[in-house]
């Protein structure tokens, strides 16, 4: 499965696109950032983000669209842009045909971690170990879509129990995090 996770934002909108085996291997195909300064007008900061998921999607034509879900916020600015970053992206995939999935940050860090409460720094870690990386990704909203990517594709049925019919030692702990972690966000 080829998964294209956003990580969305106006300043900094993470990408990074991962191919992941049915045994959960998964392997980098490309990361980055598409960044816009808050002095251009919004219209034109919206524009850059998608004209740069539209190249990404063409490019490497990912089976799903993992985008972290915007979710309440102190800062009304702050999730008003992630939530129109998100649309520009989430409508570019609609344009495809390319199935969009939503994740929370809870979600994303109980699927790499093993818990929901990790801090950014655990999740670039784990990232950098899952895909077998000798640097980290940076900055944070690179390895943060990478970890949505890895979460979706761990989550969406891409992966499946051991020849035995089993779960490995590995993929019970992510089970238990990931149940717990939804009995916290409830």
């Amino acid at each position: 499965m080829r998964v294209l996770g956003v990580d969305p934002g106006l300043t900094r909108c993470g990408l990074g696109v991962v191919d992941v085996e049915p045994n959960r291997r998964s392997t980098l195909v490309q990361v980055g950032v598409v960044g816009t300064t808050p002095d251009m007008p919004l219209e034109l900061r919206l524009l850059k983000i998608a004209e740069t998921i539209d190249e990404w999607l063409d490019a490497h034509a990912p089976d799903v669209l993992a985008v972290e879900r915007v979710f309440s916020q102190t800062n009304v600015s702050t999730v008003m842009g992630t939530a129109q970053a998100s649309g520009v992206v989430m409508t570019a995939a609609a344009r495809r045909g390319i199935v969009v999935a939503l994740h929370t940050p809870t979600e994303v860090k109980a699927a790499v971690t093993g818990n929901g409460q990790a801090d950014k720094a655990a999740v670039t870690k784990m990232v950098t170990r899952i895909l077998r990386l000798d640097t980290p990704p940076r900055p944070a909203d690179a390895a943060d879509a990478l970890a949505l990517a890895i979460t979706h594709a761990w989550r969406g049925g891409a992966t499946k129990p051991t020849a035995g019919g089993g779960m490995t030692a590995a993929q019970k702990l992510w089970a238990e995090a990931e149940a717990k972690a939804k009995r916290t966000h409830r």
